[in-house]
């Protein structure tokens, strides 16, 4: 099977090739034989109905700072892709909300990896509340009076926007922190939208597992811990990636939301999960394959593309 695939993903140039999902995705697609195209979401169009994007042939070389080739520009009708990967990085933003709207024109007849009307009605920290049994204690708010209410309950907290990714804006407020009415302000004047609020989870400093799962199965894990003197474990702050198997309580977790990640259909899917909690459901751009695979864990690009032309033949 030879399928001509579509990457909207932030440009190939930005990528740093050694932790880059994206690109361990494209790399086995080439080595499968697969067509890739590139283009960014500026590139994407609605025109009298029409899904067009301007792409160009990718060629793609695991090798630093030599990893990417790409032909000229050429306008093309998206419904004659047979797969297209939506890749790029939150946030997740009225920019990326709109791209989900264009792209949902076309699927599933030209299949949309993952499905952006879903990708667009699950934000990753909101889809988790589906599940209140599995997370930690959590508030979404704007109001300081439920926030000061949930701090006397809960004790040390940490406080986030609600559609941020990598780690930005993440505080972590001890119970006697006396920052917390500046930081509310603060995010008030930064963000239209509420922020998120969850009980602080100790356990954090054994490091915030990242599973992966395809089509709803769990495929892979590797643990980030954070570094000494900080609260975030992402990896591109300073937290350290290190091998793990899953915990009874993880499989608990997965076999739980496998069903609704499958009703869905995303196929490709990262969870955070801190000691026994559930934090988030990454639907948008998950990472995390090449690190499984560093640490000796499923080759998770291969399944991936098993289930991607399973679903196209």
């Amino acid at each position: 099977m030879s399928l001509t695939v579509a990457v909207q993903m932030d440009h190939i140039r930005t990528v740093s090739i050694a932790g880059d999902t994206t690109f361990a995705l494209s790399l086995e697609a080439q080595r499968r034989g697969h067509r890739l195209l590139h283009y960014t979401p500026d590139r994407l169009s609605l025109n009298d109905g029409k899904v067009v994007a301007r792409v160009e042939e990718m060629t793609l070389r695991d090798e630093k700072n030599n990893h990417f080739t790409l032909g000229e520009p050429v306008r093309m009708d998206l419904a004659e892709a047979d797969v297209v990967l939506l890749r790029q990085d939150p946030p997740f933003d009225m920019n990326y909300i709109t791209t989900t709207h264009i792209l949902e024109r076309i699927h599933p007849k030209t299949l949309v990896v993952n499905d952006p009307a879903w990708v667009r009605n699950s934000p990753e920290k909101i889809f988790v509340t589906e599940f209140p049994d599995l997370m930690p204690a959590t508030l979404i708010t704007k109001d300081p009076e439920e926030v000061a209410a949930f701090r006397r309950a809960h004790g040390d907290i940490i406080v986030k926007p609600l559609y941020g990714n990598g780690g930005a804006g993440i505080f972590h407020l001890k119970d006697d922190d006396r920052n917390l009415a500046s930081l509310l302000e603060m995010f008030g004047q930064m963000f239209r939208e509420p922020f998120i609020v969850q009980r602080y989870l100790k356990e954090v400093r054994q490091g915030d597992k990242r599973i992966i799962l395809i089509d709803g199965e769990a495929v892979g894990a590797i643990n980030r811990v954070p570094a000494e003197h900080d609260s975030r474990s992402n990896m591109h702050v300073g937290g350290r990636a290190e091998a793990t198997e899953l915990t009874a309580r993880e499989r608990e977790i997965c076999e739980r939301i496998g069903p609704s990640l499958r009703e869905r259909g995303f196929i490709l899917v990262g969870i955070d999960v801190i000691g026994d909690y559930l934090t988030e459901i990454n639907v948008t751009s998950p990472t995390g394959v090449r690190e499984v695979k560093r640490f000796g864990g499923a080759d998770i690009a291969t399944l991936f593309w098993d289930a991607v032309e399973a679903k196209r033949s």
